[in-house]
């Protein structure tokens, strides 16, 4: 079997998966409903009002999606990952001739999948419960889920680090937990540079999430440039991704 063979398998049996699980279908759909009608409905934007959600609901489009982004991957992969150890899977699969790479990218690409549509819903709550109004262009059709799918394949890539740091289930929903929670707030997403202290401001760049948030506002505005938001988030995706690959145990 070819690697696109057996990367398809993998996606296939990843996809029942996820699918099987209930649980797992239901809050990965709906937290992000929650998200938007706690900040867009009921918190609601004060443009010009001063503090926290001063800015137009456009603003705060890519801290919708980087909540799907961010989360889902992270403890997804993670939790896979954790299982497989609990289960003695990777001693199985390493008889196989599946690889590492070629096993995370198929959880990737389900990933994809999952998180694309999410991202779909949320777009439309976003633009009933907001009434934000959102580019229509190919442009905005084709970059931003170019963001969404380098975003979850970083995300996927640090999921797997974690997975194998951490050694239990729980232990990877608390890792995720405490990575993810700061950096959705410290993004550039939901809290602007203004609100920061000074000093704290330049540790903002250090975020992956920083580019994705910067990238998508970009094209939801129609202000700034995506392009380099883009390419640099092409590359911490292709470096978190080669990490999270050889994190990958080939036994328990």
């Amino acid at each position: 079997m070819s690697s696109l063979g057996r990367v398809r398998a993998e996606f296939v049996a990843s996809w029942h998966s996820f699918l099987r699980r209930r649980t797992a279908v239901f809050f990965t759909f709906f937290f992000p409903v929650i998200i938007v009608l706690i900040f867009g409905a009921l918190v609601q934007t004060q443009p010009t009002g001063g503090g926290l959600f001063a800015e137009p609901p456009a603003y705060y489009v890519p801290g919708y999606l980087a909540v799907v982004v961010l989360f889902t991957p992270l403890s997804r992969v993670g939790s896979t990952i954790a299982r497989h150890r609990e289960g003695n899977r990777f001693e199985k699969l390493a008889t196989t001739p599946l690889s590492r790479p070629e096993w995370l990218l198929a959880q990737t690409l389900v990933n994809v999948v999952v998180i694309g549509l999410a991202a779909l819903l949320l777009f439309a709550l976003t633009v009933l419960v907001t009434g934000v109004s959102l580019p229509t262009n190919a442009a905005a059709a084709l970059v931003v889920p170019l963001f969404v799918a380098l975003g979850v394949t970083l995300f996927c890539g640090l999921g797997a680090i974690l997975g194998r740091v951490a050694d239990s289930q729980d232990g990877v929903i608390a890792a995720s937990n405490a990575v993810a929670l700061p950096l959705l707030f410290l993004s550039e997403t939901f809290v602007t540079p203004d609100l920061l202290p000074a000093w704290f401001r330049p540790a903002i760049d250090f975020s992956p999430l920083t580019y994705f948030a910067r990238g998508v506002r970009a094209v939801t505005t129609g202000t700034g440039d995506p392009w380099t938001n883009l390419a640099v988030l092409a590359v911490l995706a292709a470096a978190f991704f080669a990490v999270g690959a050889a994190s990958i145990p080939r036994t328990d």
